[in-house]
């Protein structure tokens, strides 16, 4: 039997538009712990790290000015209301990027395993996929916390492929930041990045093999690969 080719998704900037639902939950808990709100694209660059990374990251630009330490417990504390408010809050006004059902149509009627490999929250994950109409279309969702591990290490990836008895060699990952990138980069599969992702960096400042501005027609990339 022909080996099934694999299709790699990163979530948040990929598959969902999630940022306008996250800087709500982030400056709700920025409000509630007294730090200063910040704007949509003060946030997208820190999106793609995971909600510890993104509320560190805020906390440690006020922390500078005050030059004091940030504090762990305190950071704990505020990711956590962060993920208990974005969760109940998952889908208000996050949309689908642009051709994702009918790329995700097409992928399911060319027989090809698909997968999200997210540095968002797994339950988070698997909620807003099944929310947002999309869940069924993947075999496997895994989260920040699926593993031991997470993007940008390569065995997110990797070990993705292997539950789904796939082959490296047959494998592509789509993602729109440095931190999906690096991933493929180390785990040696191709990289399709979407332009303006979650990120700070310049397209060209990040690997891929093949650039998109969303998922109208990528199939044609992909049917390369078959």
């Amino acid at each position: 039997m022909k080996q099934k080719f694999t299709v790699l998704f990163d979530l948040d900037g990929t598959l969902v538009d999630t940022a306008p639902d996250l800087m709500l939950a982030h400056n709700h808990v920025m409000k509630k712990f007294g730090y200063p709100t910040k704007s949509l694209n003060d946030l997208k660059s820190s999106v793609g790290k995971g909600a510890g990374a993104m509320i560190g990251r805020s906390i440690w630009s006020q922390a500078k000015k005050e030059l004091t330490s940030i504090n762990e417990k305190v950071k704990s504390d505020m990711t956590d209301e962060f993920i208990s408010y974005y969760g109940k809050n998952i889908l208000r006004e996050s949309v689908l990027i642009n051709g994702t059902k009918d790329f995700l149509n097409w992928c399911k009627n060319e027989n090809i395993s698909m997968a999200v490999c997210t540095n968002k929250t797994e339950h988070l994950a698997v909620d807003l996929l099944k929310k947002i109409g999309i869940y069924d279309y993947f075999e496997y969702v895994a989260g920040y916390n699926t593993f031991d591990y997470c993007k940008p290490d390569p065995r997110h990836l990797t070990t993705v492929i292997e539950i789904l008895d796939g082959d490296l060699k047959k494998s592509i990952m789509i993602g729109d930041s440095e931190t999906d990138a690096n991933s493929a980069k180390a785990a040696d599969i191709p990289m399709i990045l979407l332009e303006d992702g979650y990120t700070e960096k310049k397209s060209d400042e990040i690997y891929h093999n093949h650039l998109i501005k969303d998922f109208v027609g990528t199939e044609k990339i992909i049917s390369e690969y078959l």
